[in-house]
């Protein structure tokens, strides 16, 4: 099979070398190539324009930063022209449910098919082949593509075009919520006198406990800030979120308060730290 993949950044890279691992034929773009080059060791095969990447693919994989990224690749002129009638274009990206189902639509009407499949499991999900992968689209394309979104974690279907991504905001509102609180429970864990590492053993196994307070608490307590998930990207989706909520008339108290956390973190210049790092925000309140 010929598979495409565009973006080869934080989450992509570890993604690429999973697919690499079949007998398939992987061909990858990046916007920068320099940061693609290093996957050519491992039997990628470098396209140095979208209508190379394109030309002749089964499948093309997206995983790009946002809904702009997103659009500047697959309603581009040259993507649209070149793509082939019947392939499968697969976004792993997180994006707003309507740009989702835009982009269905749009290809719909070139004959390509088109899945929403937004991730969750950062980078060590992505190097471990272990991704929650949300699926929105045509039933029969999902089953069709299983084999390969298998080789990349764990695909599960959700519905109609843009469930996926619906999915993944819903996802990413309580990812959002528990860093907060998390971080909450770890400052006021050491205002205690108590030692959060302990805290964190204690609570294992518990109600309380998730991926979040062992791997996000764990990196507060030793202040590891390195991007797993950037501040950016935790931004983006409370936005989106906050955004499709509006248009469905929802309010979410909740989200407004952790998006505005962010924002300042943003603001502030902490775009490309980790996500946890909302863990020091939140300190200036104590």
């Amino acid at each position: 099979m010929n598979i495409g993949f565009i973006g080869t950044g934080l989450m992509g890279a570890p993604m690429i070398k999973n697919l690499l691992k079949s007998k398939h034929q992987i061909s990858i773009f990046n916007r920068t190539i320099s940061k693609a080059r290093k996957l050519k060791r491992y039997g990628a095969y470098l396209s140095y324009k979208i209508d190379e990447l394109v030309k002749d693919k089964e499948i093309i994989i997206t995983m790009l930063t946002d809904d702009k990224a997103v659009n500047n690749i697959i309603r581009s002129k040259t993507f649209l022209k070149n793509v082939c009638k019947e392939t499968t274009v697969i976004d792993m990206s997180s994006t707003k449910p309507s740009t989702a189902l835009d982009n269905y639509k749009t290809l719909k009407k070139k004959g390509v098919y088109f899945l929403d499949a937004p991730v969750s499991g950062g980078t060590k999900g992505a190097e471990s082949a272990s991704l929650a992968i949300m699926v929105g689209g045509e039933k029969k394309i999902y089953k069709k593509n299983l084999k390969v979104l298998k080789m990349l974690g764990i695909p599960n279907y959700v519905g109609k075009p843009s469930s996926g991504q619906a999915a993944k905001l819903a996802n990413q509102i309580i990812v959002g919520i528990t860093i907060g609180a998390v971080s909450e429970a770890i400052i006021f864990s050491k205002k205690l006198g108590l030692k959060p590492i302990n805290v964190l053993k204690a609570l294992k196994g518990g109600w309380a406990d998730s991926k979040i307070l062992q791997t996000h608490g764990l990196r507060m307590i030793k202040e590891d800030f390195k991007a797993r998930g950037k501040v950016a990207s935790q931004l983006k989706d409370m936005e989106n979120i906050l955004n499709t909520a509006k248009m469905n008339k929802i309010n979410l108290p909740l989200s407004m308060i952790i998006r505005n956390l962010y924002k300042k973190l943003s603001k502030k210049g902490y775009d490309n730290l980790d996500h946890s790092y909302l863990y020091k925000e939140i300190k200036n309140y104590f």
